[in-house]
C-alpha cells in the first residue's frame, strides 16, 4: 500500500484536494477527495476537509489503498438507445434509474444495463466502476446521457465537457410565474456547509455556475422553461431555480414541502444534447421527447387553463 509524505514549501498553494491532484497526476481529483473523506490523507497528522487552505510548512501524508474493485454485474435492464456506434452511445435515461453503482445503489443502474447491452465497454481502459460514464443525470431526472465505448472516446468527451463545448438543454416545470421570460442565473455553487448531502449557492467557496433559461409556457401558477447549462455543477438547475424562489416541481431536496400538484418526481428532463463526434468530427444533436409522467402533468395543467378561459 503506497504511502507518500511531503511538505508544502510556499504559501498560496490553495485547496488541499487540488494541490494533491496536481502533485500526484495518477490520482483524479474525485479519488483524492475520496481519500480525504476516508482520512487516508492527513495534514500535520490530522484529518482535514478537501477545501482546507494549505499553508507553508504543512506536512502532508497520503496513503493510497490498493483497489481492485469488482466490475459491476451486467443486468438485463431496458435501455432507450437514441444513437449507437463503435465509439459512443446516447441513451434516453428513464427517471428513477441511477447512473452508476454507489453506496446504497450497488445494482440496477445504467452501468449495469450498459454492461449487458455492450459487454465490450467492460474491456475498455476506463474506470471499472463507471465504465463509459463521462457525465451524470440525477436519479429522478430523465433524458439524454452520452456514454463512451472506449478509452479514447471517453478522454475526448471529457475534454469537450471541460471546455464547455457540449450543449445541454433541459425542460423544467417550476413553481410560480417566472419573470423575466429570458435571462441567466449566475451564482456560485458548493457543498452546503450545514448539510453535506445538499448543494447550495455559496458566495464564498462556491464554484462559478451559470444557467440560461427561456420561458416556454405559463400554466396556472407554474412556468415551463427550457434551461441551458453553461457550467455543469452538481444539482445546478435544481439549486439555481430554488435560489431565486422558483423551485422545480416535485423536487424533494430543494423544492417546496407542500406541493400544489402530485408530481411523481422532480419534473426535469434533459431534452437536447449537442456534441462533436470524437472520431468523425461531426457536430451531432440529439433530442428526447418528454416522458409520459411529465407530459401527463403538462396536459392536465393545459386543460385547466382551457377550462378557465372558456
Amino acid at each position: 500500500m503506497p504511502h507518500y509524505r511531503f511538505a508544502v514549501d510556499r504559501e498560496g498553494e490553495g485547496r488541499l484536494d487540488k494541490y494533491i491532484a496536481n502533485r500526484m497526476s495518477d490520482l483524479s481529483r474525485s479519488r483524492v477527495q475520496q481519500l480525504i473523506e476516508n482520512a487516508d490523507i492527513l495534514v500535520n497528522g490530522g484529518a482535514k476537509r478537501a477545501s482546507y487552505s494549505l499553508a507553508a510548512g504543512d506536512l502532508i501524508s497520503v496513503h493510497v489503498p490498493r483497489e481492485e474493485p469488482d466490475l459491476p454485474t451486467p443486468e438485463d435492464i431496458p435501455l432507450d438507445v437514441v444513437f449507437e456506434d463503435e465509439d459512443l452511445l446516447v441513451i434516453n435515461k428513464q427517471a428513477g434509474l441511477v447512473v452508476h453503482p454507489a453506496p446504497g445503489h450497488p445494482s440496477g443502474t445504467v452501468v449495469n444495463a450498459l454492461l449487458a447491452h455492450r459487454p465490450d465497454i467492460a474491456a475498455a481502459d476506463i474506470d471499472p466502476q463507471r465504465p463509459g460514464i463521462v457525465h451524470r443525470l440525477d436519479k429522478d431526472t430523465s433524458g439524454l446521457l452520452v456514454v463512451a465505448a472506449n478509452w479514447a472516446t471517453q478522454r475526448a468527451l471529457q475534454a469537450q465537457f471541460k471546455a464547455r463545448e457540449v450543449e445541454k438543454a433541459y425542460l423544467a416545470l417550476l413553481h410560480g410565474h417566472l419573470t423575466p421570460n429570458h435571462a441567466a442565473i449566475e451564482a456560485p455553487i458548493g457543498r452546503d456547509p450545514h448539510n453535506r448531502k445538499r448543494m447550495s449557492v455559496l458566495q464564498e467557496g462556491g464554484r462559478y455556475a451559470r444557467t440560461e433559461y427561456k420561458v416556454q409556457e405559463y400554466l396556472e401558477d407554474f412556468t415551463l422553461v427550457e434551461a441551458t447549462l453553461i457550467t455543469g455543477r452538481t444539482h445546478q438547475l435544481r439549486v439555481h431555480f430554488a435560489s431565486i424562489g422558483y423551485p422545480i416541481v416535485g423536487d424533494e431536496k430543494y423544492g417546496r414541502r407542500r406541493e400544489e400538484i402530485e408530481a411523481p418526481r422532480q419534473l426535469l428532463h434533459a431534452q437536447r444534447l449537442t456534441l462533436t463526434h470524437p472520431r468523425t468530427g461531426e457536430r451531432l444533436t440529439f433530442h428526447a421527447e418528454l416522458p409520459a409522467d411529465f407530459f401527463r402533468i403538462l396536459r392536465s395543467l393545459r386543460a385547466e387553463d382551457a377550462e378557465e378561459s372558456t
